[in-house]
């Protein structure tokens, strides 16, 4: 059973959405925040990445900088650039990527349901991130950001989000990177409660994207209640922003890894290492890209090479060992590369398959890295099947794309 709610948005007026909206705060550095709102004080990156108002290499840790976070916040609010809406609203959230088009619930999700596993997640989440998140949901006292969930597909919630979309779009516009957004306010209080009604029926909802932003928002908002003597359950602190998206519209594209070195083995042993567990065919200068599970490519010394995972290197009936990040952990970046921890040996680097193999390919013929090892995607299907069993997947598993556009609607947890 998921609890959700609806909420007074806090949002841009339609003419000046475009110069507001950014991409999320973790998916660029600072510099390249700095770039793009370049002459733009409207960009939400004043809020979201404050430290591009400091000088160049101002920590973005600093107490300075949140605090600039939530001036720059205060002000966008008192200067019209940000406007709360005077009813409590769903909203749907819908992105075009090459043609394909993925609808979107804007809801308010329960912490309680965060706290009691009922919103699953499927990655581990780290201490450093979390406080970091907390503390701008806490001095802004708000969810800037949206989280991304998934929800198992339900007939009847297309059916609403069908009626919606047929009338004139709230915010309708294409971004540098040729996705297109597009954004309704949904008012009407029979859809709404039938909304409410409908994800109280769903056993689960999946974080696909944002699992450090849930976490914060869940500890920020115990937080609250634990400072509240009055606490009743019914504050705005008990819930945070998520846009909800039906399972099978989501496309997870391929997360791959590039690695420094060989661990000290000419081209030679490294690729005999590998036959052990993987059929090797060398493709040649040509970009290979994995076409089925269990089936890698490898980039080194000028040359791709098709992998296949041998029979019995993988366990179909496993939700972790099924998976290929799994696979190729254990038996090349571990085995043959001694890459124990993805999460912290400096010798590997992860691509998000948005870039193309062609950044794989350019980043080891570059001599910055010597070995590039492509991984077909993981399934939405893989992703429940973790999450529903308790486990956790190797870090940079999942790539979602295209990403959720911040500024486009605040919850305020007050």
């Amino acid at each position: 059973m998921a609890v959700i709610k609806p909420f007074k948005g806090i949002r841009p007026p339609k003419n000046i959405v475009e110069k507001i909206v950014s991409r999320p705060y973790d998916v660029l550095n600072s510099e390249e925040a700095r770039t793009e709102a370049e002459g733009n004080p409207m960009s939400l990156y004043h809020i979201i990445k404050p430290e591009i108002d400091f000088e160049p290499g101002t920590d973005e840790h600093e107490e300075k900088v949140y605090a600039k976070a939530v001036e720059n916040y205060k002000k966008f609010k008192r200067e019209g650039w940000l406007r709360q809406d005077e009813q409590e609203n769903y909203y749907v959230y819908a992105q075009t990527m090459h043609g394909k088009t993925q609808y979107g619930l804007v809801v308010c999700a329960h912490i309680d349901d965060y706290v009691n596993a009922r919103i699953k997640k499927h990655e581990l989440t780290r201490k450093d991130k979390e406080e970091d998140r907390m503390k701008h949901v806490r001095i802004n006292n708000a969810n800037i950001e949206p989280v991304f969930f998934a929800y198992p597909h339900m007939q009847e919630l297309d059916n609403i989000v069908n009626k919606v979309i047929q009338e004139e779009p709230e915010y309708d516009f294409v971004t540098l990177d040729g996705f297109g957004h597009h954004f309704w306010v949904i008012e009407d209080q029979t859809t709404i409660q039938e909304i409410t009604r409908l994800f109280a029926q769903l056993p689960a909802l999946y974080i696909a994207d944002g699992h450090h932003r849930s976490a914060a928002a869940a500890l920020v908002g115990i937080e609250k209640r634990n400072q509240n003597p009055h606490h009743t359950g019914n504050e705005e602190y008990n819930y945070f922003m998520a846009v909800c998206f039906p399972d099978n519209q989501l496309t997870i594209i391929d997360y791959n890894r590039v690695v420094k070195d060989l661990n000290n083995l000419t081209d030679e042993e490294f690729l005999a290492a590998l036959s052990k567990n993987f059929d090797i065919r060398k493709v040649g200068s040509e970009i290979y890209k994995p076409n089925k599970l269990h089936n890698f490519s490898l980039y080194l010394s000028g040359n791709w090479y098709d992998l296949t995972a041998k029979p019995g290197t993988y366990d179909d009936k496993d939700p972790l060992g099924v998976l290929d990040v799994t696979v190729s952990s254990n038996l090349i970046l571990d085995e043959i590369l001694g890459i124990k921890d993805l999460r912290t040996d400096k010798r590997i680097d992860f691509v998000g398959g948005i870039r193309g193999l062609e950044e794989l390919q350019q980043r080891v013929d570059s001599g910055e890295m010597r070995v590039a090892i492509a991984l077909y995607p993981v399934s939405m299907k893989q992703l429940i099947d973790i999450a529903d069993s308790g486990n956790i997947m190797p870090p940079k598993t999942t790539w979602f794309e295209p990403k959720l556009r911040s500024g486009l609607v605040i919850h305020e947890l007050e």
